[in-house]
C-alpha cells in the first residue's frame, strides 16, 4: 500500500459527470412533479385516446388517429421542451437555485446542456408511450424514421430557446401563466388537433410560421404520407432555433 493511499484528492469532477449527474436530478425532479406530468404525459395520451376513438373533430379521409398522432407528438415536445422547461427554470430562477448552481463548479453552460439533456430523454419516454398508445389505436406510420427525428431535434431546439428565453426575462408567476397560455392557444391553433385547412386562408398563412405548425405538418408529412423530409417546416423550425436560443443566450437573467 502506498503511502499516498487514502490522501484527499479535492478537486471538482470532469464536467461530463457533472452534466450527467445534473441531467439525472433534472429528469427525477421533471418525473416527480404531478403537474409537470400531467402536462407532459397524461393531456397528450387522453387527447390522442378521445380524438382518436371519438369523431370530434373532421380530420379528412383515413384514420383519425392516422392524423393526430404526428400532431400529439409534435405538442408532447413542445409541452417538455417549451412549457415545462420554461416553468420549472422560471421558478429555479425565482428561488435562487440558478443563482447558486452557477456559483458551483458546474459551468452556466453545462447546466442549460444538462437541462436540454433532460428535455430529451423526456421525450424519449414521452415518445414510446405515446408511440404504443397510437399504435393500440390502430395507428399505421410510414416515411423515414430519421426524418421525423431530425424534425423532434429542430422542434426540441426551437421550443428550448423559446422556453428558456420566457423562464430567463419574465417574473415565475408571468412565466407559468404565459407558457400554459401558449400551450392551450398552440394547442388549438397549431394544427395539432384541428387541421390547417379548417381556418381562413389568410389565417391559415401566419399559423403555418409558428414552430408547433411547422412541426406537427412536417411530422404529418413523414409519418402519415411517407414524404421525404419537408424542408419548408425544417427550416421554419431551424429559425426558431436559431433566434430563440440566440436570444435566451444574450438575454438570460440569472438572478
Amino acid at each position: 500500500m502506498s503511502a499516498g493511499t487514502f490522501t484527499p484528492r479535492p478537486g471538482a469532477a470532469p464536467v461530463s459527470r457533472m452534466i450527467l449527474a445534473q441531467t439525472a436530478l433534472e429528469t427525477r425532479m421533471l418525473l416527480r412533479n404531478g403537474e409537470q406530468l400531467l402536462l407532459t404525459v397524461i393531456i397528450p395520451a387522453l387527447l390522442l385516446t378521445l380524438f382518436s376513438a371519438v369523431d370530434i373533430v373532421d380530420t379528412g379521409s383515413g384514420k383519425s388517429v392516422d392524423f393526430l398522432a404526428p400532431g400529439i407528438l409534435a405538442l408532447a415536445v413542445m409541452s417538455t421542451a417549451f412549457t415545462g422547461q420554461a416553468i420549472a427554470t422560471g421558478f429555479d430562477r425565482r428561488y435562487g437555485v440558478l443563482k447558486r448552481l452557477g456559483a458551483s463548479p458546474l459551468p452556466r453552460w453545462a447546466l442549460m446542456a444538462a437541462k436540454t439533456l433532460s428535455v430529451l430523454v423526456t421525450e424519449v419516454l414521452q415518445i414510446a408511450l405515446l408511440t404504443v398508445i397510437a399504435f393500440a389505436l390502430g395507428w399505421s406510420p410510414h416515411g423515414n424514421p430519421l426524418s421525423a427525428a431530425l424534425l423532434i431535434l429542430l422542434g426540441t431546439a426551437a421550443f428550448s430557446g423559446l422556453g428558456l428565453l420566457m423562464a430567463g426575462t419574465l417574473r415565475a408567476e408571468a412565466t407559468l401563466a404565459a407558457a400554459n397560455l401558449v400551450f392551450l392557444l398552440l394547442l388549438v391553433g397549431g394544427g395539432v388537433i384541428v387541421p390547417m385547412d379548417k381556418f381562413p386562408g389568410a389565417v391559415q398563412s401566419v399559423l403555418g410560421l409558428l414552430p408547433i405548425s411547422a412541426l406537427s405538418d412536417g411530422l404529418r408529412e413523414v409519418l402519415q404520407h411517407g414524404a421525404a423530409l419537408p424542408w419548408g417546416d425544417a427550416a421554419i423550425l431551424a429559425v426558431w432555433a436559431v433566434l430563440g436560443l440566440g436570444a435566451a443566450a444574450r438575454l438570460f437573467r440569472w438572478e
